[in-house]
């Protein structure tokens, strides 16, 4: 496990990593999830296996320190991923990014692209104010206090025992206030931002089961391959590891 500082107070974001070659593959967990638990699978892989790969854990969220004071909103996070970055002497990295953790990436890249080359999106987020059927739009539904005070445990009950299992780990403030800001979108919002990085090679994952893309065409058009999973829903690495790796060794 390796850390670094991410605010003014000392508080540290952490990673676990596993030695291999450069460009290094840095793998970003969702809202409420933990980044080994959603990736090492597929990074061990022996199509993926032998690259450096970071398994990051934002601010609030798993193994990293979870400051109250913090506002864990997409450019904090990105600063603290950019952190991570810079204290691991990744420049130029693959960043593969799961829903939330592919909205922190696109700051990211856009913030800092001498850190990010590539970019593959799992059903990241990339519009304001997404669907109420999005998993951030429960848990914004409740005020800051009143997820602290009985909402979170109301969530956990309802959310399902996967995500249930990672979400725990979550502290309740970060998870609230992370929902909230992913919810709020960045400025300039994601999608913009995506079709900005034309220096990036840019891949996003679409699970059939989760319905069309929205807005795919534009994305191509500005040099995105959008790449649709059969079968599968939003948690693409569990629900067709095969197609998720091919799509991640596709951009090496």
């Amino acid at each position: 496990m390796r850390q670094a500082v991410f605010d003014d107070r000392g508080s540290r974001v952490r990673w676990t990593e596993t030695p291999g070659a450069d460009p290094a593959r840095v793998y970003v967990h969702g809202l409420g999830s933990v980044s080994a638990v959603y990736h090492a699978h597929v990074a061990a892989r022996p199509e993926l296996a032998g690259r450096r790969s970071l398994f990051v854990d934002l601010p609030g969220h798993g193994i990293s320190d979870r400051p109250e004071d913090f506002g864990y909103t997409l450019e904090e996070h990105a600063d603290a991923l950019a952190a991570v970055l810079d204290a691991a002497q990744v420049t130029g990295g693959e960043l593969v990014a799961h829903s939330m953790g592919g909205s922190v990436a696109i700051v990211l890249a856009h913030r800092r692209p001498d850190l990010v080359a590539r970019l593959v999106l799992t059903e990241a987020n990339l519009d304001a104010a997404p669907p109420l059927t999005a998993g951030s739009a429960d848990i914004a539904s409740f005020t800051e206090e009143e997820f602290l005070d009985g909402g979170y445990a109301r969530v956990l009950d309802r959310v399902g025992p996967m995500w249930a299992a990672t979400m725990r780990l979550a502290d309740p403030r970060a998870l609230h206030r992370s929902a909230v800001a992913l919810r709020r979108g960045s400025e300039p919002v994601m999608r913009e931002l995506l079709a900005g990085l034309r220096t990036v090679d840019r891949v996003y994952l679409q699970g059939e089961l989760s319905g069309v893309l929205d807005g795919a065409d534009a994305l191509e058009g500005a040099g995105v391959r959008v790449v649709t999973v059969p079968g599968a829903g939003h948690n693409i690495m569990f629900d067709d590891a095969d197609a998720f790796v091919g799509a991640v060794a596709a951009t090496a």
